[in-house]
C-alpha cells in the first residue's frame, strides 16, 4: 500500500507563504492525477489544485493566482506553494494521487497537514 506523507504546514500570518510537500513511500506508476485538497471543521473536503497528465493544472477559484501546484518527477514529490495566505485558507491540507488500477482508478491519500493563517 502506497503511503503519502505531507509536510510543511504550520502557523503563518495573513499575507505570508507556506510550501507544502507530499512524498510517496514508493515510486508510483500509472498516475492519472495528483492533487491537493483541504478540509476545515464542519466542511467537506474540497479540491484546491489538480495536476493532470501533460502538466495541465486546475485551481479552485479562491486560490487562483496565489497557489501553485508542481511535481518533481525524479523524487515523486508533489508541492503546493501558497502565497498571500488568508485566514480562510486555514484547513487541513491533504495530498491525493490517483492511479489506474486493473479496472478502476485508485485514490491514495496522505494523513494531512494543518495550515493555520492567523495574526
Amino acid at each position: 500500500q502506497v503511503q503519502l506523507a505531507e509536510s510543511g504546514g504550520g502557523l503563518v500570518q495573513p499575507g505570508g507563504s507556506l510550501r507544502l510537500s507530499c512524498a510517496a513511500s514508493e515510486t508510483l506508476t500509472k498516475i492519472t492525477s495528483m492533487a491537493w485538497y483541504r478540509q476545515s471543521p464542519g466542511n467537506q473536503r474540497d479540491m484546491v489544485a489538480l495536476l493532470v497528465g501533460g502538466g495541465s493544472t486546475i485551481y479552485a477559484e479562491s486560490v487562483k493566482g496565489r497557489f501553485t501546484v508542481s511535481r518533481d518527477s525524479a523524487t515523486n514529490t508533489l508541492y503546493l506553494q501558497m502565497n498571500r495566505l488568508r485566514p480562510e485558507d486555514t484547513a487541513v491540507y491533504y495530498c491525493n494521487v490517483q492511479t489506474m488500477g486493473v479496472s478502476s482508478p485508485i485514490d491514495h491519500w496522505g494523513q494531512g497537514t494543518q495550515v493555520t493563517v492567523s495574526s
